[in-house]
This record gives structure tokens, C-alpha cells and sequence, in this order.
């Protein structure tokens, strides 16, 4: 039985790890996925380039959720913008369904395109105000299938059920909705051409947090329902600790951490993990950890540290780190990006 979150409780790359027995198929691979924004840096300058991820790898399986955290400018909705195919890689790769999407044409973008869906962090703002939710979620049908006008009818209105929206809703404008309601109908949309990946890309952060609750065990049973798997983005790491299976942590588009959700909670291993966990509000005073306070800001992309990425606010940087780039290799049953993680651990 998977949790449920209550309201009492709000208060050069390395391999993707390998697949546990009993899991579900790979749906989703990626491998040393980068991409690079050339940024002005004025008249007559050589532009800049700007690394916003810069070689992620990890794999997604059915039924089950990789949450992808770290701060602020670390990569996470770039990360989102590849998979969804919003935008093309600078590099590596990225496979759906047997095929090299980093890579791919538009016509076969255009076929793949269906099994990955988004839902977005503010819902109003991805509705379009002046049409009606049946509208809304018959348009994927229209766009991608043949379908006649009263089958798509029918669709729209059991997805609408199966997401808790009334009959009488289907022909609504968004406005006349809560903000729970709202996020409801997006994921009801991402839903109707019954895709095999969701990244979710801070769906629940603009909700109130016992909103958040219940569009949180709404994607937990659709999960359950239908096999999805989701690629979770958040800050928030009491809503992936809920949520998540593995967890994907990033700094400045690198990933440093990578594993089991209960491992990297129980005994985070890399110090930029430890910090983002300690940071971590807890009711039971049991579960509470030492504040790690980071000196300084994240740096900028355009301009990243040598060596390792968090040397600069690394409280345990020697030399090394200052030089080499650290891999993501295995310990204790995780990938860590550390030189000195048999040391601090």
C-alpha cells in the first residue's frame, strides 16, 4: 500500500543504476543529456555559454516516480523541457519507446510525442481562459486521433470522473474553478491520450497545502490505476518524500546524488544532499536534523567553479575538488558525485 499524505503531516557521466527485480519495464532512458544556451554577454563580446544541465543520466520505469530536487537555477526544468521534447538536447541521449528522441525528426517526434505529457506548476496559467473544460480535454483527441466528436465526449467525461470533476463541469470556463480544481483538469488533459510518462513539474506548489493533499493522492491512485510513471520535479521535499520512489538530486546541472528515496532520507551521503534535507521542516523532533548553513549562492551557470561544482560551499573541499570533476559512482547502493564520500559518510 503506498502512503497517503495527511494533513497532520504538512507542517563523463556515470551509468543510471540498475533495475531493481520486480520493477516495472524502462520506459524512459537517458544518458549524458545536456543542454547549453549561448547568452549575450554585450556589444562586440563573444557570447557566453550558459551549461543548464550539463550530462544527466538515470532511467524511468513504469508505475513508478523519480523526483528531480536541488535549488534554484540547478537544472530541474531544463531537465523537464528535454523530456517533453519542448526543446532538442545539445547532447547525449534520451530513449522513449525504443527510439533516440534527442535525435529524432520531426515526424517521428510527432508519433512519440502522445506517451509524454506535462502538467505544469500554475494551473490557471496553462488553461486557456476562453474555452470550456470539455473543450480543453477533447483537444489532444482532436489533435491526434480520429476519433468522432461523441466519442471524444465520452472520454472527456470519463476522465473528468476519473479525476473527481462533476458532469456538470464539462462546459466551465477555468475561471469559475478553485486552484485544485484547475490542477484536477490539467492532469485530466495530460491524461487523455493515456501517456506513459508525466513529468509534473512542480504541480503542487501554487496549491493550498491541504489542496496540495488531495491532488497529491490523486496522482498516487492514478498511478496505482493505470502505470504511469512520473517525472516529479519539486523543492519541496516533504511532498517527495511522500511521493517519490528515487530520487535525482541536481546542482548546478549536474546530478551529485541518485538512488532509493528511503536510502538518500535515511542517510543522505553527499553534502549538498545532507544541507537540502537538514533544511527539511520536521514535526517529530526524532526526525530533525543539524542545520547545515551553505556559505555563499549558487554560482552562475555562465561562469561555473573548476573541479567540482559545490566546492565552493562544500564545508569537506580539499584540493582535489578544486581540480577534478567528480563522476557519479556507486556507494552503498547509491550513485554519489563526491570525491570524499568514503570519508564524510
Amino acid at each position: 500500500m503506498m502512503n497517503r499524505w495527511v494533513d497532520s503531516a504538512v507542517m563523463p557521466p556515470a551509468t543510471p543504476p540498475a533495475i531493481a527485480p520486480g520493477t516495472g519495464a524502462v520506459l524512459l532512458e537517458a544518458k549524458n543529456l545536456s543542454r547549453h544556451y549561448s547568452v549575450s554577454r554585450g556589444f562586440l563580446k563573444p557570447k557566453a555559454i550558459a551549461r543548464a544541465l550539463d550530462g544527466v543520466s538515470f532511467i524511468l520505469q513504469a508505475g513508478r516516480t523519480l523526483a528531480v530536487v536541488g535549488e534554484s537555477g540547478c537544472g530541474k526544468s531544463t531537465l523537464a523541457r528535454q523530456v517533453t521534447m519542448i526543446e532538442a538536447p545539445t547532447g547525449g541521449q534520451l530513449w522513449m519507446n525504443g527510439v533516440d528522441i534527442a535525435g529524432a525528426d520531426r515526424a517521428m517526434l510527432k508519433k512519440v510525442r502522445p506517451l509524454v505529457q506535462m502538467v505544469f506548476q500554475t494551473p490557471y496559467a496553462s488553461l486557456n481562459p476562453r474555452k470550456k473544460v470539455g473543450a480543453m480535454l477533447e483537444e489532444p483527441l482532436v489533435i491526434n486521433t480520429n476519433l468522432a466528436a461523441a466519442e471524444r465526449a465520452e472520454r472527456a467525461r470519463a476522465m473528468m470522473a476519473k479525476v473527481g470533476l462533476r458532469a456538470e463541469h464539462y462546459n466551465r470556463y477555468p475561471h469559475m474553478f478553485s486552484g485544485g480544481q484547475r490542477q484536477r483538469i490539467a492532469i485530466a488533459r495530460a491524461l487523455m491520450l493515456s501517456p506513459k510518462v508525466i513529468v509534473a513539474d512542480e504541480p503542487v506548489s501554487a496549491l493550498d497545502v491541504s489542496i496540495q493533499a488531495q491532488v497529491l493522492n490523486l496522482l498516487m491512485d492514478l498511478q496505482e490505476e493505470t502505470g504511469v510513471a512520473y517525472l516529479f520535479i519539486s523543492h519541496n521535499l516533504t511532498v517527495v518524500e511522500l511521493i517519490a520512489d528515487d530520487v535525482l538530486v541536481m546542482y548546478l546541472g549536474k546530478a551529485v546524488e541518485h538512488g532509493d528515496k528511503a536510502a538518500i532520507f535515511a542517510r543522505p551521503l553527499h553534502p549538498y544532499t545532507r544541507a537540502l534535507l537538514a533544511s527539511t521542516p520536521r514535526i517529530d523532533p526524532a526526525q530533525r536534523q543539524q542545520k547545515v548553513m551553505l556559505p555563499g549562492e549558487l554560482p552562475s551557470p555562465l561562469a561555473p567553479p573548476p573541479g567540482c561544482a559545490f566546492n565552493t560551499r562544500c564545508p569537506h573541499a580539499v584540493e582535489r575538488c578544486r581540480i577534478d570533476v567528480p563522476l557519479l559512482a556507486p556507494f552503498e547502493g547509491r550513485l554519489v558525485a563526491c570525491h570524499r564520500v568514503a570519508e564524510i559518510s
